[in-house]
């Protein structure tokens, strides 16, 4: 088990926008399902999150995503913890706790590198090289050290599972239940809001 709640948001955090930077463009390489999901502005799906650690064994957490263009995303994991970015910020907010962080995007990026994809779409392909393994399934094979290699599949002309090994060793799963593509996605949605009496926290430099 993690020490603190807070310690576990941020490793959900992680894994979570690492699974979020692939909603972006890619090469033509990528299967008909990947290129046809890419077009939609954004989707909404229940998913379930697999970590297989040789430390912490086998975990799962499932929750609601919904996310768009321009680096805007919203995540309730079941027990309440979200996630929000608005494009600028990125705002975790823990139930059990009663706090909240908020972090530029551009500082997270700092943090986690991946997430630079997020505000610059084309250095993905800069990035990763990607192979395509049959009509279902994707790989996507780092170009750069520090990148982790991911698989992604499809299903129903969506996006299905991600697949990858985080820096702990540990085999993360990311699998979306029921996505569906929003044609018109509501800003507000990504519009962060936190109980009245909540304790913000500052990160460190």
């Amino acid at each position: 088990m993690c020490r603190s709640s807070s310690t576990c948001g941020g490793a959900r955090v992680r894994r979570l926008l690492l699974s979020i930077v692939l909603v972006l463009p890619v090469s033509a390489a990528a299967p008909a399902w990947w290129t046809a999901f890419l077009k939609t502005p954004g989707l909404e799906s229940r998913f379930r999150q697999e970590s297989d650690s040789a430390v912490f064994g086998t975990l799962a957490r499932e929750g609601r995503l919904a996310l768009a263009r321009g680096a805007r995303l919203k995540v309730t994991y079941e027990g309440g913890l979200t996630v929000t970015c608005d494009g600028k910020h990125l705002v975790q907010y823990d139930p059990d706790t009663r706090t909240a962080q908020k972090v530029e995007l551009t500082r997270a990026v700092r943090d986690f590198p991946l997430l630079g994809i997020l505000l610059d779409p084309t250095r993905l392909e800069r990035l990763y090289r990607l192979e395509a393994r049959g009509p279902e399934a994707l790989r996507l094979v780092p170009r750069q050290t520090g990148l982790p290699e991911l698989v992604a599949t499809g299903k129903k002309g969506s996006l299905h599972s991600l697949e990858w090994t985080d820096g702990t060793g540990a085999r993360q799963v990311l699998r979306l239940l029921d996505p569906r593509p929003i044609s018109n996605p509501d800003p507000t949605a990504f519009r962060t809001q936190v109980p009245a009496g909540t304790r913000w926290a500052t990160p460190n430099d």
